[in-house]
C-alpha cells in the first residue's frame, strides 16, 4: 500500500469516528451518518489498496 494513500485512508477513518462520536454527542442524526460515511469511505479505501498489494506480489 502507497504511503499516502494508507494515510488518506486511516484519516478518513479517524475523521468519520470523530465526527460520528460527536453527533452522537449532541444527538445529531446527519452527523451520524455523514461521520459513519466518511468512516465506511475509508474502510473501503484501505481494503482496496490491501488487494491491490496482494496481487503485486
Amino acid at each position: 500500500m502507497s504511503a499516502g494513500e494508507k494515510a488518506k485512508a486511516k484519516a478518513e477513518q479517524v475523521k468519520g469516528k470523530l465526527k460520528r462520536a460527536m453527533g452522537r454527542t449532541a444527538v445529531d442524526e446527519p452527523m451520524v451518518v455523514e461521520g459513519q460515511a466518511e468512516k465506511s469511505k475509508g474502510d473501503a479505501r484501505q481494503a482496496k489498496e490491501k488487494i491491490k498489494d496482494m496481487f503485486r506480489r
